[in-house]
């Protein structure tokens, strides 16, 4: 393990410690908390030191970054998410990292998604878990150091603590399997569109069986890596917020045909891979 991925976790694993008693002014106010998605929320004042001690974080985010999501989730185990940029990224001009931070989580940072400019878009689709009426952030980080969020308020409750959607041992039985493609033509030299799809049941820990009264031990995927002919083009440092089953939306840019490889760790250190061989036109 490199150190990068090192802090990245121990990041994850710090803050996921922070006490959930802490006030929630905004959850006795949702719609002034809409207007102003927790500026003054103690939990996120305190996942923001640390993260990024007095680091200055811009709130500009017009033609940066946007975080889409729905206003009230329909299921809030399975919350769909986007963070889109709209520009492509380039050695000059690049975003780096991207962490998603739900204020309101047991566990409040939820991904880091680190890029390069083989990435071609610094973009990611995916689903997560919510447990409670929450702001939901996204902070890009670029090449210079500089820092960009954008922050959206999301109605949904429950969502880390429900049940899993089938039966665990069935779930268990096919973990691990994936599925790596590509959507769309794949031109040399321009942004690919690709999805990776994990079959794994992301045990929370937080959900009581309701026969045995007891909740299973947490098993979830920990780390994501992409890489394109050899080459890095998206990872990520995740937990048990990323819904059942993980689906990840990504870009990566091909210089000539290749092999797109995506590698998972769990966080009972097994280990996966798959690969497909991808034709790039041009």
């Amino acid at each position: 393990m490199n150190r990068k991925h090192l802090v990245s976790r121990r990041s994850l694993a710090r803050v996921a410690l922070l006490p959930l008693g802490l006030s929630f002014g905004a959850l006795l106010a949702p719609a002034a908390q809409a207007a102003d998605p927790g500026a003054q929320n103690e939990r996120w004042q305190a996942v923001r030191q640390s993260l990024f001690a007095d680091r200055k974080i811009s709130e500009e985010a017009r033609g940066v970054i946007e975080l889409e999501t729905p206003v009230r989730a329909a299921d809030a185990s399975v919350v769909p998410i986007a963070i889109r940029t709209p520009f492509a990224q380039t050695p000059a001009r690049y975003i780096r990292k991207v962490w998603l931070v739900i204020d309101g989580n047991p566990s409040p940072v939820g991904a880091i998604f680190s890029f390069t400019p083989n990435s071609g878009r610094a973009e990611i689709e995916t689903r997560v878990r919510i447990e409670e009426y929450s702001p939901v952030r996204a902070i890009a980080e670029f090449n210079d150091g500089s820092l960009v969020m954008q922050t959206r308020f999301v109605k949904a409750s429950g969502g880390c603590s429900a049940p899993a959607g089938k039966d665990l041992a069935e779930a268990l039985a096919s973990i691990g399997r994936m599925k790596l493609r590509t959507e769309g033509e794949v031109v040399a030299g321009q942004p690919a569109l690709a999805q990776l799809m994990i079959s794994h049941p992301q045990v929370s820990g937080l959900a009581i069986d309701q026969l045995t009264r007891l909740a299973p031990a947490p098993h979830y995927v920990r780390s994501i890596t992409i890489s394109y002919a050899g080459q890095p083009v998206m990872s990520a440092d995740v937990d048990f917020t990323i819904s059942e089953n993980p689906s990840v939306r990504f870009w990566f840019v091909p210089a000539a045909s290749g092999e797109l490889r995506a590698r998972i760790e769990d966080s009972k250190d097994l280990k996966f891979e798959s690969a497909i061989t991808v034709q790039a036109r041009g």
